[in-house]
């Protein structure tokens, strides 16, 4: 895909396949004999649409990124170079799921098929999103999108909660959230671990392990191995490249049928790096915490860049196809941008509706 050197991370802009690390990503594919079945089964147009999801999460990450710069937001929390773990589990859905995205998960909302327009509304505080401009932590339950809170963790047994219902109520559908590698510290993600498992609710909770906790590197915060929080629950646990969107795609396929058939919570270890900071108002600080070859060795495995190529040696797939494609969503992008921008003018929050959905209306007695 093309590259944007005043919006992206500087391994990104120059990026060309390495051999060694694109025989790396095809071995992954192929080393789990129940994950290369899934990922053998997917035909072109499947593959076609998880670079599709792949490209759409880069493009809307470089608009967001592009506003900062033009000072049309002060911040954005941004899921470049992490979008094979948002992009690969939700691919490996069902309509019916439902999920709860990290906001360095914003991707699934529209791979779930919410609307561009609205994702980008939720930073422009108007009044056409589900929060009506109140948060930019957005969802839609229409679209199976629990909406987020700032309190990362919490997701876990709010997720729970919607796997146990589904369970009570006996419907083949299956809960799937993500939580940080800092927030596996929080009360509440082992609180809804612990309830999933003794209900044996069909819960999928992906660990997205890039590294870092807000400022922290991970080996201050948990040296450890998160996988290991699977097993002292008894619980499955599937180890992912998280930059590889197949093997991504393949391991929740297979948390999922497990999950589905009634067996109980799976956890996923994604192994992944978060190239930007907290936000984009930290981005340099950030990259104080790391030596630069490891941005060098992150940065040389995009899962975008990494999957194009792979697309195009093993499964032949050509470069017009993929470049007509990512033409398509760049107008799509610019023309949802255009509309959230717009209506700046004619939605924004009106300064009587501040207490709606807060306070609970006084009632005649």
């Amino acid at each position: 895909m093309k590259r944007y050197p005043a919006f992206e991370f500087p391994e990104y802009v120059d990026w060309r396949p390495d051999p060694a690390v694109q025989a790396e990503f095809h071995a992954r594919t192929t080393a789990d004999p129940e994950r290369a079945a899934r990922i053998g089964s997917l035909t072109t147009p499947q593959l076609l649409a998880l670079y599709e999801g792949l490209v759409r999460a880069r493009l809307h990450d470089v608009s967001l990124k592009r506003w900062v710069k033009q000072g049309v937001i002060t911040k954005a929390w941004l899921g470049s170079g992490e979008e094979a773990v948002t992009i690969g589990a939700c691919a490996a859905l069902e309509p019916a799921d439902v999920v709860g995205p990290m906001i360095r998960n914003a991707s699934a909302c529209f791979q779930r098929g919410m609307r561009m327009a609205e994702c980008f509304a939720a930073y422009l505080g108007t009044t056409d999103s589900i929060t009506g401009g109140r948060d930019l932590h957005i969802g839609d339950p229409a679209c199976g999108v629990i909406p987020p809170i700032s309190h990362i963790g919490d997701l876990v047994p709010v997720m729970t909660g919607c796997a146990l219902a589904f369970k009570l109520r006996g419907e083949a559908r299956v809960a799937l959230t993500w939580t940080g590698d800092g927030s596996t510290a929080t009360g509440a993600v082992h609180e809804g671990l612990r309830t999933a498992l003794s209900t044996r609710a069909p819960l999928v909770v992906v660990i997205q392990d890039n590294q870092v906790a807000l400022g922290t590197d991970r080996t201050c915060s948990f040296p450890g191995d998160f996988a290991q929080l699977g097993g002292a629950y008894g619980m499955p646990v599937h180890r992912v490249d998280g930059n590889n969107v197949l093997d991504m795609y393949a391991a929740t396929r297979l948390a999922v049928d497990h999950a589905r058939r009634g067996d109980g919570p799976v956890m996923i270890v994604a192994r992944t790096f978060r190239m930007g900071g907290h936000a984009t108002h930290d981005e340099r600080e950030a990259r104080d915490l790391f030596p630069a070859e490891v941005f060098a060795y992150w940065g040389q495995r995009d899962p975008v860049g990494n999957f194009e190529a792979w697309l195009q040696a093993h499964r032949g797939v050509e470069a017009s196809t993929l470049a007509a494609l990512e033409a398509r969503i760049e107008a799509e992008i610019d023309e949802a941008a255009r509309d959230a921008l717009a209506k700046r003018a004619t939605h924004e929050p009106l300064p009587e509706t501040v207490t709606h959905g807060v306070y609970a209306a006084p009632t005649e007695r």
